[in-house]
């Protein structure tokens, strides 16, 4: 889900055929021009055939092609898999198998309109059946230059999901799982385990900070799943090993080794950290607490508020300054995780708000302004983030960057019982000369409103 309110302002595959061009096209307009498949892939020589085959084949033109599908499939050629099926997909629509140089299909006609449709889905069939064989063979990149068309999100996961990550096929799997999308949560976590946290945290903040919110999600909990429980180990192997000398009796360090949470350790025997120590790289910590802002479920939020009472205790040398309004980094942070758990809200609201209202924007931003409006939608108090919203909306941003995020606030709002929240939207937006917001404030005022929901905090 995207952040209420944000002020601060491939592969189109190239086939034999020319109605295949226009599929592509439709389904992906924005993706860059790859060769085709079918020119390019295709072995020079072809393996010699068994001198038989050709008195067994059909005369029959369709049988004919079935069986040259049947024996491409048995022999594990999808290539010519797909060009096989191709051709079979143009016979069944009264076309020549191959295309004349000169062929164009219209759409003038019923007719031709049927036609070019049976010929989308025979070409994405084909695409699907000679991509997964493609993947299943080990060939990443080829397999995936045949299942992008298809748009099928599930089937493409399903499919490599069986691939194992090797060090042969390491870059072309983070491509497709990772940076294509197919497995977000697995490319990252293989990047993790294969280069680390240094350069993972480098991915995110080049890469998956400017995807959706959602995106951001899987890789901060893939982030913050590794970090913490890497601190925590360590921790408690220091613990361990250091609590006799510090007076602590060997009941004492076998119970809180085994049942103290992180941060309630750290918390209680300040020694851990007291002698200017660390327990990693500590610029690593601070990433990650904020990568975890995006996080909505409650064991995650637990698990980062136990990573910033553990930042608490570092030596103030290692305790850095964030950006409005988290220059005081661990505590604030603190307070936005422990509101969203359910805890010290009030509190949290108050500091947020006091930051919201009184930090420049100008100067610093208008990240104070967003945080403070985000909380208390994802506290479920969208009537008080909308009205917030209007109060501290800077008058320097369009407001159609943010409307999107109003109006469904104004909703979330309207039904739960805010009877005036949206009449109020439609006039801020009449008063900013925005009949655009008016008019979407007029949907919301119909007798049968549109529903609008948003995940709160706790909810998963």
């Amino acid at each position: 889900m995207r952040h209420p309110l944000r002020f601060h302002p491939k592969a189109t595959l190239q086939w034999n055929t020319s109605d295949f061009d226009e599929t592509v096209t439709r389904r992906h307009p924005a993706s860059v021009l790859l060769p085709s498949p079918a020119v390019n892939d295709a072995p020079t020589s072809a393996p010699a055939l068994d001198p038989q085959l050709l008195q067994k084949l059909s005369k029959d033109p369709a049988k004919r092609i079935d069986e040259v599908i049947a024996f491409y499939r048995r022999e594990r050629r999808p290539v010519e898999l797909f060009e096989a099926m191709k051709m079979k997909s143009r016979m069944r629509f009264g076309l020549p198998m191959i295309a004349p140089p000169d062929e164009k299909l219209g759409m003038q006609t019923p007719r031709e309109a049927e036609i070019q449709r049976g010929l989308e889905e025979g070409l994405l069939d084909a695409c699907r059946q000679a991509g997964a064989m493609l993947i299943e063979d080990g060939k990443i990149g080829e397999g995936w230059m045949y299942l992008r068309p298809i748009g099928d999100p599930a089937l493409a996961k399903r499919l490599f999901s069986t691939v194992e990550i090797t060090e042969d096929n390491y870059d072309e799997m983070i491509h497709v799982l990772l940076h294509e999308g197919v497995d977000l949560e697995r490319g990252f976590n293989a990047v993790l385990q294969q280069q680390g946290t240094c350069n993972s945290i480098t991915l995110y903040d080049s890469t998956i900070s400017s995807r959706s919110r959602e995106d951001k999600k899987i890789a901060a909990k893939c982030l913050l799943i590794h970090l913490f429980d890497e601190l925590d180990e360590r921790v408690r192997e220091d613990f361990a090993q250091r609590a006799s000398d510090n007076g602590i009796d060997p009941d004492a360090i076998q119970r809180d080794r085994d049942n103290a949470v992180l941060g309630e350790l750290v918390t209680k025997h300040k020694w851990i950290l007291g002698g200017g120590g660390y327990h990693l790289d500590t610029t690593h910590l601070a990433s990650v607490v904020r990568f975890a802002q995006v996080l909505d479920d409650p064991g995650l939020l637990e698990k980062a508020l136990q990573l910033c009472q553990y930042g608490r205790q570092l030596p103030p040398d290692f305790q850095y300054p964030g950006e409005e309004p988290f220059v005081d980094f661990y505590p604030a942070h603190a307070a936005f995780f422990s509101a969203l758990l359910g805890k010290n809200v009030d509190t949290a609201v108050r500091l947020f708000g006091q930051r919201a209202r009184t930090v420049d924007s100008i100067v610093h931003g208008s990240g104070a302004i967003e945080t403070y409006i985000e909380l208390l939608d994802r506290l479920g108090r969208p009537g008080e983030a909308l009205r917030a919203a209007m109060e501290l909306f800077p008058d320097e941003v369009p407001l159609g960057r943010v409307m999107p995020e109003m109006i469904e606030m104004a909703g979330r709002a309207s039904q739960k019982g805010d009877d005036k929240i949206v009449a109020q939207l439609e006039k801020f937006c009449f008063d900013r000369g925005d009949l655009l917001g008016v008019a979407a404030a007029g949907e919301l005022l119909s007798p049968k409103p549109r529903q609008t929901t948003r995940m709160t905090a706790g909810q998963s």
